[in-house]
C-alpha cells in the first residue's frame, strides 16, 4: 500500500470510526446510558464480530490490516492524553482523609479483590478454559482482582451530574472514594504486570526496582524542574500545554520501555505536574489537553470494541460471565454500601454510595486493553470481562432509580439533598472525553 493510499484509508476510517462512536455515544445517552456504553458498542459493531460479517469484505476494505498499527498509536496516545488529566485531576491528599471516605473506599477497594482473587481460586477450570489454557498463576489471580474493583471516575463524574446528585453527600463520598480506589488500583495493577512479566523473586525485585526509581526522579528531579519553569517571569502568559503533553508523552514512553504500560507514565506525569498555588488544577492547561485526547479517544472505543471476538465465545462461557458479573456488583455494592452504613449514615445514602461505585466503564476497559496487550488475558476472557463493565456500567441508572427519593417529599437524608457543610458543585459544561469531566471535589 502506497503512503497516499495509508492517509486515505486512516482518515476514512478515522471518520467513521468518530461518527459511529459520537452517534452511538448520543444514543446512550438518550437512554438514559453514559456515552462511553454507546461509543464502545460503535466499535464492537465496526469489528469482525459485526461488521466482519457483512458481504463483499467491508470490514476488510475499510480497516485493512496496514492500517491497524497506526489507528492503535493514535488510541494510545488518545489514551495517554486522557490519563495525563486524570492523574493531573487526582487529589492525592484524599488519601489522607479520615471518617466515612476513607471507610468506603478502603472497603470498596479491598472487599471487590478479595472477592475477585476468591472466585478464581473457587473456580479455576472456567478461568483457565476462557483464557485459552494459561496457567491461573498468582500474577493472573490478583489481575483479575485487581479488574473487579475498579471504580471509573470519569463516567461516575457524568452520573452523578446527570442522576442530579452533584453536591448531595452521597455524591460527594462516591466520588472521593472513587478517586482513592483509582489511586490504590494503578500500583497494584503495575505490581501485579511487573510479577507477570518476571518470574523469579530475583528479576521481579529488579522489575519494580527500575519503575521505582523513575517514580522517584520524576518526583524529586523532574516535578522542580515543572515548578520553576512554571513560575519563572512571564509564566502567567505563557502556554503550559505543549510542555505537559511533551511530559505526558516522554513519561508514557518511560514506563513502555520499562516493561509497563504507557498509561502508568501518563498518570504519573499528571500526578507531578504542579498545579496552582492553590491546589487546584490550572484550567489553561487541563483543557486542552482534555480537548486533544478526547477527539481521539473514539479510536480506543473502537480498538478496544474491535478486540471483542464474540463469535469466538463458547456455551461455557455463560456461567463464568455470570459468576464475574454477579462477583463484580456485589464486591462494590456490598462493599460501599455496609461501609457507609456502619459510618452511620442512612440505609438509602449507602446503598446509593453502593451502586455508584459499581460504575466501571471507561477505566476499565484502560485496565483490560493493559492485560490483552500484555498477555495477562486472551481474547475470550477480555470479551467476558468488557461485557461485564459493560452491565455493570449500566446497571447504574436503573439501581439508583429506586433509591431516588420522589421529589418534594421532606427529610434528611435524600440523596439528591444538599446536606451542611456540602455546597454545590459547579457544572464543569461538555466533556471532550467520554464523560471525563472534571470530577466534583467533595
Amino acid at each position: 500500500m502506497s503512503a497516499d493510499s495509508l492517509v486515505t484509508h486512516v482518515a476514512a476510517a478515522l471518520a467513521v470510526v468518530i461518527t459511529a462512536s459520537y452517534a452511538l455515544g448520543a444514543v446512550a445517552r438518550k437512554l438514559g446510558q453514559p456515552s462511553v456504553i454507546g461509543e464502545l458498542c460503535a466499535g464492537v459493531a465496526l469489528g469482525p464480530s459485526l461488521l466482519g460479517l457483512a458481504p463483499g469484505r467491508v470490514y476488510e476494505k475499510l480497516f485493512p490490516e496496514q492500517i491497524q498499527p497506526i489507528l492503535t498509536a493514535l488510541a494510545q496516545v488518545a489514551l495517554v492524553l486522557f490519563l495525563f488529566a486524570v492523574g493531573y485531576e487526582l487529589d492525592l491528599r484524599l488519601l489522607r482523609g479520615k471518617g466515612t471516605v476513607t471507610a468506603v473506599s478502603l472497603s470498596g477497594f479491598a472487599f471487590p479483590m478479595l472477592l475477585g482473587a476468591g472466585v478464581v481460586l473457587l473456580y479455576p477450570g472456567g478461568f483457565a478454559s476462557a483464557n485459552g489454557g494459561q496457567p491461573v498463576d498468582t500474577a493472573f489471580t490478583l489481575y483479575i482482582a485487581v479488574a473487579l474493583s475498579i471504580t471509573a471516575v470519569p463516567v461516575l463524574a457524568g452520573i452523578i451530574r446527570d442522576q442530579g446528585l452533584a453536591g448531595s453527600r452521597p455524591g460527594a463520598i462516591a466520588m472521593a472514594s472513587a478517586g482513592v480506589i483509582d489511586a490504590l488500583s494503578w500500583p497494584v495493577l503495575a505490581v501485579v504486570l511487573v510479577g507477570g512479566a518476571h518470574g523469579s523473586a530475583r528479576t521481579w525485585t529488579v522489575g519494580l526496582a527500575l519503575p521505582a526509581l523513575y517514580v522517584l526522579s520524576m518526583l524529586f528531579v523532574v516535578r522542580p524542574l515543572l515548578v520553576r519553569w512554571m513560575r519563572r517571569p512571564g509564566a502567567l502568559m505563557a502556554d503550559h500545554a505543549p510542555v505537559a503533553v511533551a511530559v505526558a508523552l516522554g513519561s508514557a514512553c518511560v514506563t513502555n520501555a520499562l516493561g509497563l504500560h504507557v498509561i502508568f507514565g501518563a498518570l504519573l506525569a499528571g500526578i507531578i505536574m504542579p498545579r496552582q498555588p492553590d491546589g487546584v488544577p490550572d484550567n489553561r492547561l487541563l483543557r486542552p489537553v482534555q480537548e486533544s485526547g478526547g477527539l481521539l479517544l473514539p479510536v480506543f472505543f473502537a480498538i478496544s470494541g474491535m478486540a471483542v471476538r464474540l463469535d469466538g465465545l463458547a456455551a461455557s462461557d455463560l456461567l463464568l460471565l455470570v459468576v464475574i458479573c454477579a462477583a463484580a456488583m456485589v464486591g462494590k455494592v456490598a462493599a460501599g454500601s455496609l461501609a457507609a452504613r456502619v459510618a452511620r449514615m442512612s440505609w438509602r445514602d449507602s446503598l446509593t454510595i453502593g451502586v455508584l461505585l459499581n460504575t466501571r466503564g471507561l477505566t476499565e476497559l484502560v485496565v483490560l486493553n493493559v492485560g490483552l496487550q500484555s498477555g495477562m488475558i486472551g481474547p475470550r476472557l477480555y470479551a467476558l470481562l468488557v461485557v461485564m463493565a459493560l452491565v455493570t456500567t449500566a446497571a447504574t441508572g436503573p439501581l439508583l432509580g429506586p433509591l431516588r427519593r420522589p421529589a418534594g417529599r421532606p427529610g434528611a437524608g435524600n440523596d439528591g439533598e444538599r446536606t451542611p457543610g456540602t455546597r454545590p458543585e459547579p457544572d464543569p459544561g461538555p466533556s471532550p472525553a467520554a464523560d471525563a469531566e472534571p470530577a466534583p471535589r467533595p
